[in-house]
């Protein structure tokens, strides 16, 4: 009964409102929606690496997208930032839509990717200054966020270090530090965990933690099961371009082995 109210409350206030007010209102309402893949296709050479994917991913979860080397998840990440564009479907992030309005969706996105360009003549606080101009961050807060950032992610010590020195799990720290600089509502992750160490592990899956819990959404792509188990609201499972199964942290505590079991399950 309460819920038939505030539907009817609703469609009240959409009725008497101004265009631009009933547009804004109707954003706000499916807002909480924060990620909508919507029967997305995509394909190479007539062999589909994606096949009328769906998946809605709401405000503050972290959805992981789990599966065979080759079922289509690096695919399906480059679609929803806008650097491939399916052959069918949509994508909205944060209620913009990533085809028609890009710009909008990429402002409110960061993006981890499992293999990045980084500038390696230049220091780590000088490629994060460069991150944060192309955001139009004033400057004496984006030096701030930097050190904010770099202690997080304990890359302090080496801010003016050139990146070519960089392990792979220092990269992947500057990256992450990268992709946090103006304050996403949404970040996607391509293989988060390449090349850190296990306590650069623990120290990123806190963070993940701390992010949702202040709201923001994550959609993360990830072949470490156990740690997707971990972190993760909801977990979908993609082979050969198909989404299988998508489930539940709840209901995956309730399988025998867990999600590696549901896995190796499902490639049988």
């Amino acid at each position: 009964m309460k819920g038939r109210v505030i539907y009817l409350t609703l469609i009240m206030t959409l009725t008497d409102a101004p265009s631009g007010l009933k547009h804004q209102l109707l954003r706000d309402i499916v807002l909480h929606k924060m990620i909508q893949l919507n029967n997305i296709s995509k394909s190479f050479d007539g062999v589909f690496a994606v096949r009328d994917l769906s998946v809605t991913v709401e405000k503050g979860q972290v959805f992981g997208l789990v599966g065979p080397n080759g079922a289509g998840k690096t695919t399906t990440i480059n679609i929803m930032t806008g650097l491939l564009r399916p052959d069918a479907g949509n994508v909205t992030i944060g209620g913009y839509s990533i085809t028609n309005d890009p710009m909008k969706a990429k402002a409110i996105l960061g993006y981890v990717p499992d293999r990045a360009f980084l500038y390696e003549k230049l220091t780590a606080r000088e490629f994060l200054k460069f991150i944060a101009s192309i955001y139009d961050i004033e400057k004496s807060e984006a030096l701030r966020k930097i050190e904010i950032l770099a202690e997080i992610f304990g890359i302090k010590d080496l801010s003016d270090e050139l990146i070519e020195g960089f392990s792979q799990g220092m990269r992947q720290r500057l990256l992450f530090a990268a992709a946090l600089i103006h304050d996403p509502q949404i970040l996607l992750i391509d293989e988060p965990f390449m090349g850190l160490d296990p306590f650069g592990v623990r120290m990123l899956k806190g963070h993940i933690r701390e992010l949702s819990e202040k709201g923001v959404t994550v959609f993360l792509v990830t072949h470490s099961l156990h740690i997707a188990e971990e972190v993760c609201h909801r977990v979908g499972f993609i082979n050969k371009g198909s989404l299988t199964s998508i489930r539940t942290a709840e209901e995956i505590k309730k399988i025998e082995g867990g999600l590696e079991g549901l896995f190796l399950s499902m490639g049988e």
